[in-house]
């Protein structure tokens, strides 16, 4: 602690473990179960509670609560932890809770997030690195969300949900289906709108991978067969393509709920 910056008004208990650099400004509490790493900034009324972990280089906005008690009927004071990576950026009254026995007893977020204001993190979600959470977006309990996936603003995503990486989903969605890797979905109860071929474009995929994404996506979601029939003939197809490989081992690692589908054609 001997370099850290705390604001006379910040409440630190003494048995917080604060490294090197750590900044606190006014107005702060810090409770006795947090461990902030290198270089975290707590910009001020910033309130972390519970078993609660951030990373080095992260920056935490004003009004943000991380790590009070799971808004869960079931949880019963277990000790259950919120772990945060390194170099997340955490804008204004986000709120992020720690797992339950039910769901592992961890909460966990990767590195080089961005969670914009009033975003919120529910217990037991595990959520990936350089991830982008617009504002007011919502991950209810247990949601699974992957590296490269961006959501929009006022977009919910059910609990138990998975979305696979570099996947997008549009602002206002609500999302009640598992979103394939590198999916595309919107809607006020959101469907498969192709794949996020720009996100793609923009990280690096080249256009020959991208092609042979969107043949196995038109594949995938044809008219051919049963969705299990289809997924045995992409992958049969593609089983050399480490990109779509991916999508094929997420769709049969579904567990709670369906994957989601593109909207029906009218008649």
């Amino acid at each position: 602690m001997s370099s850290s910056q705390i604001h006379p008004s910040a409440i630190i208990d003494e048995k917080a473990v604060l490294a090197d650099g750590v900044k606190i400004g006014p107005y702060c509490v810090v409770g006795p179960d947090v461990s902030l790493g290198v270089g975290v900034e707590l910009k001020s009324h910033v309130v972390i509670d519970g078993c609660t972990e951030i990373g080095a280089g992260c920056v935490i906005y004003p009004f943000v609560s991380l790590g009070a008690a799971p808004q869960d009927l079931k949880y019963n004071g277990e000790k259950s932890r919120l772990i945060i990576g390194e170099n997340n950026i955490i804008r204004e009254h986000t709120t992020m809770n720690p797992g339950t026995a039910d769901g592992g007893m961890v909460t966990r977020v990767g590195d080089n997030n961005l969670f914009m204001m009033a975003t919120h993190v529910a217990h037991d979600c595990q959520v990936g690195n350089n991830v982008i959470m617009a504002n007011n977006a919502t991950l209810g309990g247990h949601v699974q969300v992957g590296d490269f996936v961006i959501i929009g603003g006022l977009a919910a995503v059910h609990q138990f949900v998975r979305i696979g990486d570099h996947a997008i989903i549009g602002g206002m969605s609500g999302v009640e289906n598992d979103v394939i890797p590198y999916g595309r979905v919107k809607g006020e109860r959101a469907h498969l709108h192709g794949l996020n071929l720009i996100g793609l474009e923009r990280r690096g995929f080249q256009k020959e991978e991208i092609r042979h994404l969107q043949r196995a996506y038109n594949q995938l979601f044809g008219d051919e067969g049963t969705m299990d029939q289809r997924i045995e003939s992409v992958y049969e197809d593609y089983s050399g393509d480490e990109t779509v490989v991916k999508i094929i081992e997420f769709a049969k690692a579904k567990d709670k709920f369906p994957l989601c589908q593109p909207p029906k054609k009218s008649a």
